[in-house]
């Protein structure tokens, strides 16, 4: 598909969700546009400088009073929580789980001052990165996430789980289980039991390509732009619940002759 087409396609439906956002008097892009930035940023795995090139040579004709690139990204921080609209609602069952996200190779640990990298355990080898924990619905997307360094454990993300009390039962592996308290709706499950807790690994593999990406932008940021992931991004687009056959989107560049 096209960029063009599918940036206005996708700018239509985030118009729709965000119509009582309001521009600014003095602003040259209204929220919608930003927002439409943003995820098109994260769908496409790129960092900031090449991402902002390509928005000029592509989309120049959809947004002919681009801001600086600085100025772009600052923007895309300020209207991050917009993106929680975009969450889908919690189902009676759900999903959650952590994915480690790997910044930097363990033998470069601080050696960058504004390191936000940190040490720990995810999938059973040492990292220095970052931990997202995310709670799914029935269909792999996106209910909830949080984001916090590699070495907490698990069990930090309990309130992620606990806001759904009441709301929605969610599966878990024993990483998650306390020993003095765990959320009420939270079920612990044994390995090789409740085999519906998978969904959540097809959305883990559908983020490696996107993540591998953005390694040296989130390495260098403290503020991340993180839209949570391909299936969600995609759930405002009228994707159907089962299909999970997602992948980093590759549009089709523009060719001169001559």
């Amino acid at each position: 598909m096209p960029a063009v087409d599918f940036t206005v396609a996708l700018f239509c439906r985030v118009d729709d969700e965000l119509a009582d956002v309001k521009k600014h008097a003095l602003a040259d892009l209204h929220p919608s546009e930003v927002v439409t930035l943003g995820m098109l940023q994260a769908l496409r795995g790129e960092g900031p400088c090449a991402f902002y090139r390509w928005v000029q040579k592509e989309l120049g004709t959809l947004f002919p009073r681009l801001p600086e690139r600085t100025r772009l990204f600052r923007l895309l921080v300020q209207f991050e929580p917009l993106c929680q609209r975009f969450l889908v609602q919690p189902t009676f069952f759900g999903v959650a789980d952590s994915y480690g996200i790997e910044l930097v190779h363990p033998w470069r640990e601080r050696r960058a001052q504004r390191q936000v990298a940190r040490k720990g355990l995810s999938n059973h080898r040492w990292i220095v990165g970052a931990k997202l924990a995310v709670v799914t619905d029935d269909c792999g997307r996106i209910v909830s996430f949080d984001v916090a360094g590699a070495n907490v454990h698990d069990t930090r993300f309990h309130p992620l789980i606990e806001q759904w009390n009441e709301q929605m039962i969610v599966l878990a592996d024993k990483g998650f289980k306390a020993k003095d308290y765990n959320p009420a709706n939270l079920k612990i499950c044994d390995k090789g039991s409740w085999n519906e807790r998978m969904i959540i690994e097809t959305v883990f593999s559908l983020w490696t390509v996107i993540l591998s990406s953005l390694i040296a932008f989130w390495h260098r940021s403290k503020h991340v732009w993180l839209i949570p992931a391909p299936p969600s991004t995609f759930a405002p687009l009228g994707a159907a619940k089962s299909n999970l056959n997602l992948r980093p989107l590759r549009f089709e560049q523009t060719r001169t002759t001559g």
